[in-house]
């Protein structure tokens, strides 16, 4: 059995149960899952929500509330998400923090199914799984929304693994066959796994690109053109794999059969294009008998991406923006000149200001650019409303303070408090919408403050302004809703909240950290490159660690804490590199292992000195 600690407001969770449909369809008949969600936000901790979010992500096991953390802390979990495997005798054999473990947690089920088959302790059979009866309805947990040349809308139906053209309430085309995957082609052949951002090409572009909309392909890690006379797919950037951080393999080598298979698929441009005249220029001849005679394709296609949750475009920067959620960053793509590159953020989960290579986010869910060419970015994960200054190249927070702080609060944006946004508008004054979607708000900020607009909504996650109306995404009511816009706004103040977990009581003064690392059966360190393991460490507020703070090599370190801090959160982000052990294996399979702890403490005397960490290969 497999516990999997997770709250769904979490993009590493999600990844996790993309990694647990592969298991769950091996082992069926061995393996039983049991999702545990202990959740983060307020609004995560409601049944309803919940139920909502099982249904939106298609998690096909049982799922156990645990509101107050009660089986959180009965497993000592530390972070999301945290996988617990569980023998079929009852005991625990391993625990699990973070993503990226499919290949290691089934090479411990295949262990632990031929020990105890052997010894007559495995039963096989069902799961205890039932199905919910299916929903119907034109949309099923809708994201975002644009608006047409024509007038139509263009909606990305997450759920329903397709974008709906709508007139209206009616329904006039759908792109996408609606069944999960990533298959380019025509409208009722291609594939879409949980749309999410739209973005209307720019009109000068659509010719050369080939394309009139691009769409982040959220679960595919990929970003699709739409063409919206035939209603044809293309794949524009990603190659169906997520990005790992700190892996070698993020951008694909050159390899003759992947450029014919990606080639049959990639739209090069019209003659003239930029990229078109690149492809010609390193196109191989049909004369060159060492690599078929294929288009080249540009770089976007080879580069892995993480979770494309939004997408917009930047006439300052001459390109797409795009929300890479799953990494914690902000990328641009300038399919033009075929490329698709980091344009902010470190990868560190978090809120930090500053140069765009600085900059720290945290799963950036929602784009927009206004008139002054500010790149607007709704912050989910520290629930922030943030921007970007493309000419300056820095970012800047205007509502937020950091992962743990939330409410529903308005007035000075200083005090202001949002809950997990996902969408963000601009109005033609250049004040700022945002759906606050855990809240079920559309709130504004202008000139410093923060006002709310409309409340009740069921987690509004896409704004699109029309005159004097916006249309807002209701996605867990699986509609959009109209509201007129008039007046500034109401004032309210339901209260700021900080995230509630378990608290490690830990001494003032020494406290040694220790994060363990098991390679996976079969691996060991690898440290043919340089140092095999990194630790990264520091806390909120900084003042906490009077010594220890920093990035070094060892998994362990001595941390030294201030006294007069009765409490606050050690940031811990540990990452150690595996490969096969087998020295008869000529190009042996490398792994990156990775997590990141926000471990909330509280300085008692008499408190543990020492603060264990597990990271499993």
């Amino acid at each position: 059995m497999i516990l999997d600690f997770w709250t769904f407001c979490c993009i590493n969770c999600l990844h996790v149960l993309d990694e647990l449909r592969e298991l769950e369809a091996r082992y069926r008949d061995v393996l039983v899952i049991i999702g545990v969600h202990s959740p983060k936000f307020a609004h995560e901790a409601d049944p309803v929500a919940l139920a909502a979010a099982v249904s939106r992500y298609e998690v096909h096991h049982p799922v156990l509330d645990d509101p107050t953390l009660i089986t959180w802390s009965a497993y000592t979990a530390r972070a999301w998400p945290t996988l617990v495997v569980i023998d079929p005798e009852g005991y625990v054999v391993a625990q699990m923090a973070g993503e990226g473990h499919r290949r290691n947690v089934e090479i411990l089920v295949e262990e632990l199914v031929a020990r105890h088959e052997s010894n007559g302790s495995l039963h096989r059979g069902d799961g205890p799984y039932v199905p919910p009866a299916p929903t119907e309805g034109t949309l099923r947990f809708p994201a975002k929304v644009i608006a047409l040349p024509d007038g139509h809308l263009l909606v990305a139906d997450a759920g329903h693994h397709s974008l709906a053209e709508l007139d209206g309430d009616t329904l006039v085309r759908r792109i996408g066959s609606g069944e999960r995957g990533l298959v380019d082609g025509p409208p009722d052949e291609a594939r879409f796994s949980e749309p999410n951002g739209l973005c209307l090409v720019p009109e000068a572009l659509r010719p050369r690109l080939g394309y009139d909309v691009l769409v982040a392909d959220t679960v595919n890690h990929a970003l699709r053109g739409v063409r919206l006379a035939d209603g044809a797919v293309t794949t524009v950037a990603g190659t169906g794999e997520q990005y790992m951080v700190g892996a070698v393999d993020n951008f694909l080598p050159f390899d003759d059969e992947l450029d014919e298979e990606l080639a049959s698929l990639a739209v090069i441009g019209e003659p003239g294009d930029a990229s078109a005249a690149l492809a010609s220029s390193l196109a191989p001849t049909s004369g060159d008998a060492t690599r078929p005679a294929v288009p080249f394709v540009p770089g976007p296609r080879r580069q892995k991406l993480s979770s494309p949750w939004d997408v917009a475009w930047s006439g300052a920067l001459g390109g797409f923006v795009v929300a890479m959620a799953g990494n914690h960053t902000l990328w641009q793509l300038d399919d033009r000149q075929g490329s698709i590159n980091a344009l902010a953020g470190t990868m560190n989960e978090g809120l930090l200001d500053g140069p765009l290579d600085d900059a720290w986010f945290a799963q950036p869910s929602g784009l927009a650019v206004g008139a002054d060419d500010r790149i607007w970015v709704a912050d989910s994960e520290t629930s922030a409303l943030r921007w970007v200054d493309p000419v300056e190249r820095t970012v800047h927070t205007a509502v937020g303070e950091g992962l743990f702080d939330f409410g529903h609060r308005d007035g000075p944006a200083a005090e202001a408090r949002l809950q997990h946004p996902l969408g963000v508008a601009v109005l033609p004054d250049g004040s700022v919408l945002v759906a606050d979607t855990y809240n079920g708000a559309v709130r504004r900020y202008h000139s410093g403050e923060v006002t709310t607009l409309a409340t009740d909504l069921a987690e509004p996650s896409g704004l699109l302004v029309l005159d004097d109306s916006v249309v807002v995404v209701e996605s867990a009511a699986h509609r959009l809703t109209r509201l007129p816009l008039h007046g500034v706004g109401r004032l309210e103040d339901h209260g700021a909240h900080r995230t509630q977990r378990p608290v490690t009581e830990l001494a003032p003064g020494e406290v040694r950290l220790d994060v363990v690392f098991t390679p996976a059966t079969g691996q060991k360190y690898d440290d043919r490159y340089g140092p095999s393991t990194r630790l990264q460490v520091s806390s909120t507020p900084p003042g906490l660690l009077l010594d220890g703070a920093g990035d070094d090599v060892p998994l362990d370190r001595v941390l030294r804490l201030d006294p007069s801090v009765p409490e606050g959160v050690l940031h811990v982000t540990a990452h150690a590199a595996s490969c096969d052990a087998d020295p008869a294996i000529e190009y042996p399979a490398c792994h990156l292992n990775a997590q990141d702890w926000g471990v909330p403490v509280r300085l008692v005397e008499g408190g543990a000195t020492t603060l264990t960490l597990p990271l499993h290969g």
